[in-house]
C-alpha cells in the first residue's frame, strides 16, 4: 500500500465516523432523549365554564317628546280682547285662554234671531190657513224652509262664536305667549304653545336585525345630560316598517316624568334589553379563536390541549355565551392560546368561574 494510498483510507474512516456521530444526535434529538429530555407542560389560566344569567342590551340615541303638544292659534281673523293665562303655566282641559273680539258676530245672531222669529209666526199662521185651504202648500212650504234656513245660518254664527273662545285641548303646561291684550290676530298667529309633559315620550331607533325582539311592555333605560340619574321607560310601540333609508326601525317608549323633571327635546342615551336567557353556559370572551369556518376553544382534558369547535350566542361586557359545545363544569383556556396546538402538554391555573351558577 503506497503512502497517499494509506492517507485516503484514513480519512474515508474519520469521515464516516462523523456522518456516522451527527447521524446519532439527530435521531436522538427526534425522539426527545438525549440531554433535553421530553418537551415540559405549557403553563396557562383557565376558568371553569359555569352558568348564568345573560341579556342582550342595544344602544341608541333618541329623543325626549311631549306626550301631547299643539300650537294654539286662532280660526279667525280679530282682535284680542282677553289674555287669560300665565305664560309657564299649568292649564287645565277645556280652560279658556284667549278671548277674541265678538261684537260683530253677535250683532249678527241678534239679527237673524229677530227674523227667524218673524218668519216663524208667519208659518204658524199659514198652518192654520192650510189646514181650512186659506193658501196653497206652496206658500206654505216656502216660509217653512226660510225658518230652516234661517236655523242654519244661526247656527254658523253660533259656530264662528265658538271660535272666538280659544280654550286648551287639554291639560298641561303653556309656554310663552306672543299676543297681549289689543293684539290683532289671524289663523297664521302662534299664540303660544301648549304641552302635555306627564308622561314623556321616548323616540329612538334600532337596526333592522333587532325588529322582532323589541317586544311592547320592554323595559329600557336612558341617561340625558345634565342628570346622573338613570330613567326607565316602557316600550308601547314600534313603527309598522323599516326605514329604507337607515334601515332601522322606529321605537317609542313612555316615561311617567310625574316630578316635571325632564323637559321635551333633550337628548337621551338610550339601553335596551332585547332578549334574556337563564342558565346560559358562559366564558370570557378572549377565549374564543376565530377560525375559518367558525370560532373554537381550547379546553384541557387529561392535562392535554383539546380543540373544540362551539356556536357563539348573546355577549356582555367581558363574556361570550356558548351554545353549543361547551358544558358546565369544562376547563377553558384563557392565555397562552396562539402558542398552543392540538395535544400539548398543560399546566393549568384555574380561576374563578366564568358566571355564577344559579
Amino acid at each position: 500500500m503506497t503512502r497517499f494510498t494509506h492517507i485516503a483510507v484514513v480519512a474515508l474512516i474519520a469521515g464516516g465516523s462523523i456522518i456516522s456521530s451527527c447521524k446519532e444526535k439527530e435521531n436522538k434529538a427526534a425522539s426527545g432523549s438525549g440531554g433535553g429530555g421530553s418537551r415540559p407542560p405549557t403553563s396557562v389560566n383557565a376558568v371553569i365554564a359555569g352558568t348564568h344569567d345573560v341579556s342582550s342590551t342595544v344602544n341608541s340615541s333618541g329623543t325626549l317628546l311631549s306626550n301631547e303638544e299643539v300650537e294654539i292659534r286662532p280660526e279667525l281673523q280679530a282682535r284680542v280682547i282677553k289674555v287669560n293665562f300665565k305664560e309657564g303655566s299649568l292649564v287645565a282641559k277645556g280652560q279658556l285662554l284667549v278671548k277674541l273680539d265678538d261684537a260683530e258676530l253677535v250683532a249678527q245672531l241678534k239679527k237673524l234671531q229677530a227674523q227667524k222669529a218673524l218668519n216663524q209666526k208667519n208659518l204658524e199662521r199659514l198652518e192654520e190657513l192650510l189646514k181650512i185651504e186659506g193658501v196653497s202648500r206652496q206658500e206654505y212650504d216656502a216660509v217653512q224652509t226660510q225658518v230652516k234656513a234661517f236655523d242654519a245660518d244661526i247656527d254658523l254664527i253660533k259656530a264662528q262664536l265658538r271660535k272666538t273662545e280659544i280654550r286648551a285641548p287639554f291639560s298641561g303646561e303653556i309656554g310663552l305667549t306672543n299676543v297681549v291684550e289689543g293684539s290683532y290676530v289671524t289663523p297664521l298667529t302662534l299664540i303660544a304653545t301648549l304641552q302635555q309633559t306627564d308622561p314623556l315620550k321616548v323616540d329612538f331607533a334600532v337596526p333592522e336585525k333587532y325588529a322582532q325582539l323589541v317586544k311592547k311592555g320592554s323595559k329600557l333605560y336612558f341617561t340625558v345630560d345634565g342628570f346622573r340619574d338613570t330613567f326607565e321607560a316602557t316600550v308601547y310601540a314600534t313603527e309598522s316598517k323599516i326605514d329604507l333609508a337607515t334601515r332601522n326601525i322606529k321605537v317609542r317608549a313612555r316615561y311617567p316624568n310625574r316630578n316635571g323633571k325632564l323637559i321635551p327635546g333633550m337628548f337621551a342615551r338610550v339601553s335596551l334589553g332585547i332578549e334574556n336567557r337563564q342558565g346560559a353556559v358562559m366564558i370570557p370572551t378572549q377565549s374564543l379563536i376565530p377560525v375559518a369556518r367558525g370560532k373554537q376553544v381550547i379546553v384541557s382534558k387529561g392535562g392535554k390541549a383539546v380543540f373544540v369547535s362551539v356556536e357563539a350566542g348573546l355577549r356582555n361586557e367581558d363574556q361570550v355565551e356558548i351554545i353549543e359545545g361547551i358544558q358546565p363544569g369544562d376547563t377553558v383556556i384563557t392565555t397562552g392560546i396562539m402558542q398552543l396546538r392540538p395535544g400539548a402538554l398543560l399546566r393549568v391555573s384555574v380561576g374563578n368561574k366564568a358566571g355564577a351558577a344559579k
